[in-house]
């Protein structure tokens, strides 16, 4: 049975102060700043052109989803990916990142399919399924509430199981050097 990654939709519910200066929930809604490839789906839920950003003001979506966050900001996202199963890694994660704006992440090698490398600190934690997270000599498994570091190194997502993984990914510019 196939998985159902690409209807996979993240809600965002975000607080706010009312007219009587009492904490509310202002919008409750599902995110409409998502990109579907076969590879993944992913569903920005929040952006900051800049950091420490104002508790007053909105989020910088714009609908389109960019891989790399604001240049001084931070993005939050949810991200699906089928099992590797389901589709060639080989042949489409170069386009599935140029989906993202990011085809230059691409990292082409013959012996990982879908090594990328970007400039940002990636917190990414777990939320369903498993995943391995695998880098040039390396590769570790991650199962649901586990969260990996992802110092702008080169790296990839491997789904070896029969089911869809889901998890939260924050996006931290960063430097090197």
């Amino acid at each position: 049975m196939p998985s159902d990654h690409k209807q996979f939709q993240a809600r965002r519910v975000v607080s706010g102060v009312n007219g009587d200066g009492k904490s509310t929930i202002v919008l409750d809604e599902n995110t409409a700043t998502r990109a579907v490839t076969d590879g993944f789906t992913v569903a920005d839920v929040w952006q900051a052109d800049t950091i420490p950003a104002s508790v007053d003001a909105k989020d910088t979506l714009d609908g389109t989803v960019a891989l790399a966050p604001p240049a001084e900001g931070v993005v939050v996202r949810l991200a699906t990916f089928p099992p590797d199963s389901e589709w060639d890694a080989a042949a489409g994660y170069e386009s599935a990142l140029g989906d993202l704006q990011a085809g230059d992440a691409y990292t082409a090698d013959d012996a990982i399919s879908g090594l990328h490398v970007t400039e940002t600190i990636d917190i990414v934690t777990i939320v369903s399924g498993e995943v391995y997270a695998v880098l040039e000599d390396s590769e570790t498994l991650l199962r649901s509430g586990d969260t990996f570091v992802q110092r702008g190194t080169k790296h990839t997502w491997s789904n070896r199981t029969d089911r869809s993984v889901t998890f939260v990914a924050t996006m931290i510019p960063a430097t090197r050097g």
